[in-house]
């Protein structure tokens, strides 16, 4: 059971209309929403940064910015976020060979380097102590520019505090991304944990 039951989602109205972004996303209002909105400014501010991070500027694309959170959030542990972020990257048309080699993207050809090189800023950036040194820095100013780096940077941050609010909170994970969870991520230890 989840520390805080989460509110029907139409117990703030303001929040109900901001969330609709997560349609789009994910297909539904993920309970940590609705969690959220016991404190409606919190969630309304938490729907802003993620409208404002996800948002597609350009080859920091919508599916690869899931995918950094995937790895933002395998690396803290949050199987909550790890099954919403897959689920949103396959919504937003990450390649099949993606998906079934995120594990393996540091030598995988469905990766180029500028996503490993991403990928692995996202890990350094995700574990504590952070361990971003000047190898991974240097890898990651030779594929992006200063505004992606914001962008990428930004997605690790966001699911930084998702994973530490999904994880202490024991949100309930959905049944859709319990699915995806399950077809994506199940085969590589997996389980749902807590959340479940």
């Amino acid at each position: 059971m989840p520390l805080i039951t989460p509110l029907p989602s139409d117990h703030d109205p303001e929040v109900a209309e901001l969330a609709r972004f997560f349609n789009e996303t994910l297909g539904f209002c993920p309970n940590s929403v609705l969690t959220m909105q016991r404190r409606p400014a919190i969630a309304k501010a938490f729907i802003g940064l993620n409208m404002a991070v996800m948002e597609n500027k350009g080859r920091v694309t919508s599916d690869l910015k899931r995918l950094i959170g995937y790895m933002a959030s395998l690396t803290a542990g949050c199987q909550y976020c790890q099954a919403h972020t897959i689920r949103a990257a396959e919504r937003y048309g990450a390649k099949q060979g993606k998906m079934e080699h995120i594990w393996e993207y540091k030598t995988h050809p469905a990766y180029s380097e500028a996503e490993r090189a991403a990928l692995e800023f996202a890990i350094a950036a995700s574990v504590v102590p952070n361990s971003v040194d000047p190898c991974i820095e240097q890898n990651l100013k030779k594929h992006w520019d200063e505004g992606e780096i914001v962008e990428i940077l930004g997605v690790i941050a966001l699911f930084g505090y998702l994973n530490r609010w999904n994880d202490s909170m024991g949100t309930s994970l959905e049944t859709p991304a319990q699915e995806s969870g399950h077809q994506w991520l199940g085969s590589h230890g997996w389980t749902g944990g807590k959340h479940l």
